[in-house]
């Protein structure tokens, strides 16, 4: 089983990855709806892999994944945004993100894209 750390400020967006992952080789290890709080809670829960949104409130996803993989090299992230701007896409893989996902999602295209990132 794979641990997965949710970092988006939506309840929605949480919900609907809870209910996604269900019966999938994912399980949800922590939620967090900001940058910060991803920050601190990343060396305690070591996930396998993150999904983070951008837009959130105090420090941005990619501000997050910025700090995060500074830190944590080996940390495997994937940007889950409304955002679908090409120069978003590009600081994102600059920064070291394993992978892109458009808001919204279906099941199978967060499923193929979390694997693909765990395996990139």
């Amino acid at each position: 089983m794979k641990k997965i750390m949710v970092v988006d400020d939506s309840r929605v967006v949480q919900i609907q990855l809870s209910k996604i992952l269900e019966g999938s080789d994912f399980e949800i290890a922590a939620y967090c709806r900001t940058g910060e709080e991803a920050i601190q809670k990343y060396t305690d829960v070591q996930p396998d892999l993150i999904t983070m949104d951008i837009i959130m409130p105090g420090i941005d996803g990619l501000e997050a994944a910025r700090a995060i993989l500074q830190e944590h090299p080996e940390a495997r992230i994937l940007m889950v945004s409304s955002l679908a701007y090409d120069d978003t896409m590009d600081e994102a893989k600059e920064i070291g993100a394993k992978g892109f996902v458009y808001k919204p999602f279906d099941r199978d295209q967060i499923l193929d894209s979390m694997q693909n990132a765990l395996n990139s």
